[in-house]
């Protein structure tokens, strides 16, 4: 009760056509059965188009889908947003309530300055107008997890608004070509987050936590189709999404339910549904509440929030006492988008790589401690790192964080390779080695298993004759110019060797034979 939330709401517009066959995988008609835990929310969403689809098919329809987001973010704060409760996750229930979380006669809302300096930074981020001057609402209704009969929120005047959010996709069979594309973002509002509802169906009851809600994410999905051309569809709502796979898969089910039951002669009620994820359908909860159910009205206990920047700040001001936008400008950290413009510029690194890099908890870090550490061009290290070293972490479902191979580690192993101490498949035995190896460096795995390239070219000049010797019909195939003929010899000189020879230098030495 009264956690601190951050309500942003994604604007819409209308989209490329979505064509969507019939026959989909998700079947038709409305599923029913499901029973459902939800809560009542702010629900007041412009919708924003999200999905398209291929070119149709001789005879199926043409449909434009539209999907809002609602998105619920935590935010990291050591008390509530209207009162001194600390927040702890997992506490025990109705642990961390004061008298104002549990709406005690008397009891008035203190706004934590911590909450409104990350509303802030997070409107800055994703390029909103910061509204200096920001009101605070009541939205009414009445539920068990909200003693309080209203929602402190911002409804009229929030405090950031006219956002957008540029973002890469991966498209392609090889899903190895980016798409830039931008999402605008309606509002970013401050907002009391509600109790928690935990349901014992053995018992029949339901029990109430007021420490705060669920998790530290949750969307509610706005959801309509239409026919090109015409007006928008009814919506509706898909509440309490907690994970971006549950989000797209009820995004894409009620799309295709929509269809299938306008198709069909249906209507589409404004209703609020929520996904059940184990049938990975949308069910029926409740019609949808307009505006004028919530009877908004201003919070009389709480008076405007008033933020400034560098040029409207007032003379002799205490800092401690106001909320300055400029310097928190200032303390933005560094924007995901900045930093893949930076690798792409500063490694020549593909995009794709760029945002594996990002999305990837600890993996940027990671690569740039290696990078720090070796003499390898940033190519090779690029490669490594998203190929050997994080196909090695998915095999085993593995976070960066828990990987046995240290940054250290890597970068000594790519030092070998770069210093033809070794070779690419000598190494790639090594890094095997390290996974399974802890405490033990590159340099002791190679000499251990006496991986060392040769370096006594006479040596190495002398197989090579002999093995030209011993395979002439190799060698004539050579002689007439076929492509394969030469990798066939050098593969029987590193056997020879076991493998502990440069295929550059094997080959350098057998045409210098060859045109002797």
């Amino acid at each position: 009760m009264a956690a601190p939330v951050l309500c942003r709401l994604w604007s819409g517009r209308r989209w490329a056509l979505a064509y969507i066959n019939r026959g989909s995988r998700h079947g038709a008609g409305t599923p029913t059965g499901s029973r459902s835990s939800g809560k009542r929310e702010q629900s007041s969403v412009v919708q924003q188009p999200l999905i398209t689809a291929e070119k149709p098919r001789k005879g199926e329809h043409k449909w434009a889908a539209v999907v809002g987001l609602e998105i619920h973010a935590q935010i990291s704060s050591n008390s509530k947003l209207f009162s001194g409760s600390q927040v702890h996750f997992a506490a025990p229930p109705n642990s961390l309530v004061s008298f104002f979380d549990a709406s005690l006669p008397g009891t008035l809302p203190v706004l934590n300055r911590r909450c409104v300096e990350a509303a802030v930074m997070t409107g800055l981020a994703l390029n909103c107008r910061i509204n200096k001057k920001s009101l605070f609402d009541r939205k009414h209704y009445f539920y068990a997890d909200l003693p309080a009969g209203y929602q402190i929120t911002q409804q009229r005047l929030p405090i950031a608004v006219n956002g957008s959010l540029a973002y890469s996709v991966f498209v392609g069979k090889k899903r190895s070509q980016v798409i830039n594309k931008t999402v605008r973002i309606k509002q970013i509002q401050l907002e009391q987050d509600s109790g928690k509802s935990l349901h014992d169906d053995l018992r029949s009851q339901t029990l109430i936590d007021l420490n705060r809600a669920e998790g530290q994410l949750r969307v509610d999905a706005n959801i309509s189709v239409h026919h090109p051309g015409e007006p928008l569809g009814v919506r509706t709502e898909v509440k309490n999404l907690n994970s971006a796979r549950f989000l797209a898969k009820a995004i894409d089910y009620e799309i295709q339910r929509q269809i299938s039951e306008l198709e069909n002669g249906g209507e589409i009620l404004n209703e609020t549904r929520s996904f059940d994820y184990k049938l990975g359908c949308t069910v029926p909860m409740r019609d949808k509440e307009g505006k004028q159910d919530y009877r908004f009205i201003p919070e009389p206990n709480l008076p405007p929030l008033l933020l400034y920047d560098s040029a409207s700040l007032p003379a002799g001001t205490d800092p401690q006492q106001v909320i300055n936008i400029d310097r928190i400008r200032e303390r933005l950290p560094e924007l995901p988008s900045v930093t893949r413009d930076k690798l792409i510029q500063q490694y020549g690194m593909l995009p794709e790589h760029s945002l594996t890099l990002l999305n990837e908890v600890g993996l940027l870090e990671f690569f740039q401690n290696v990078i720090k550490e070796t003499r390898a061009e940033p190519k090779k290290v690029t490669s490594w790192v998203l190929n050997t070293f994080l196909g090695f972490l998915k095999q085993q479902n593995l976070a960066v964080s828990e990987s046995p191979v240290t940054p250290s580690a890597l970068a000594e192993l790519l030092n070998l390779l770069d210093r033809k101490t070794i070779s690419s498949s000598a190494a790639k035995q090594v890094f095997a080695e390290l996974w399974k190896s802890e405490g033990k460096t590159p340099a002791q795995i190679v000499s251990e298993k006496k991986l060392e390239l040769m370096q006594d070219r006479e040596t190495l000049e002398q197989l090579c004759h002999a093995t030209m010797e011993q395979h002439p019909h190799v060698v004539m195939d050579m002689k007439k110019g076929n492509p394969r003929a030469i990798n066939k010899l050098i593969g029987l000189v590193r056997k020879a060797t076991l493998s502990r020879a440069d295929p550059t230098v094997i080959k350098e030495i057998l045409e210098k034979k060859l045109s002797a």
